[in-house]
């Protein structure tokens, strides 16, 4: 799907997008809408079309199925993002990745930063880039600061994978695609992920690959 019109009004853009129902088209990588940082949100939006667009997205990121999904990725430049993972995973994934159920949360205006020095590394994948994954290195635990979906102030902690999950749709509001984070030795099809790094962490495939994880 092409990036929508920028000669239409934003609103306009978006009412258009919206006007059939189910899962709105996820723009792949190589689309400059992706690429692009967004400038912050500033109300482009009245609260009817902001709380449709919302619900596109959560229906979007459900339907794909995905944990995180930002506006860029559907076309749209707004800063928004919409993120929840039931995290269904067994037992010894949940402690080894720190993947734990993320409530439904919509990020508005989003940024982040370190809260501490400690860094994990797991596999990656991105809906704007089906079919790999890669290992990417990132803080464990972030602070994020942004707006809720009713324009309340977001101060919060978030460690293991939701830390992960927040960043990653974060940086696709800075124009950053996982890839640019990326050990690319460790890039690798669906289908070899599933043959072959399976397991909870990816040590395995970094000593078979031949790349380095943080010590």
């Amino acid at each position: 799907m092409a990036t929508p019109s920028p000669r239409k009004p934003l609103a306009d853009q978006i009412e258009e997008l919206l006007t059939t129902d189910g899962p709105l088209p996820i723009v792949a990588a190589g689309d400059p809408v992706l690429r692009t940082g967004i400038e912050p949100y500033d109300g482009h939006l009245d609260a009817a079309l902001f709380s449709r667009f919302v619900q596109a997205l959560r229906i979007t990121m459900h339907a794909a199925p995905g944990v995180g999904l930002a506006a860029p990725q559907v076309g749209v430049p707004l800063r928004i993002a919409v993120i929840e993972d039931p995290a269904p995973v067994p037992e010894e994934v949940r402690l080894a990745r720190g993947r734990v159920p993320l409530p439904f949360r919509v990020l508005v205006n989003p940024s982040y930063e370190a809260a501490g020095p400690e860094r994990a590394a797991f596999f990656e994948g991105c809906l704007s880039v089906p079919g790999w994954q890669a290992v990417v290195a990132r803080p464990a635990a972030v602070r994020l600061t942004c707006e809720d979906e009713l324009g309340r102030s977001v101060d919060e902690v978030f460690t293991g994978w939701p830390a992960r999950i927040v960043q990653h749709e974060t940086d696709h509001l800075d124009g950053t695609l996982y890839l640019d984070r990326a050990e690319l030795r460790s890039l690798s099809s669906n289908q070899a992920m599933a043959e072959r790094w399976t397991q909870p962490t990816p040590e395995q495939a970094a000593a078979s690959l031949g790349f380095e994880l943080p010590s």
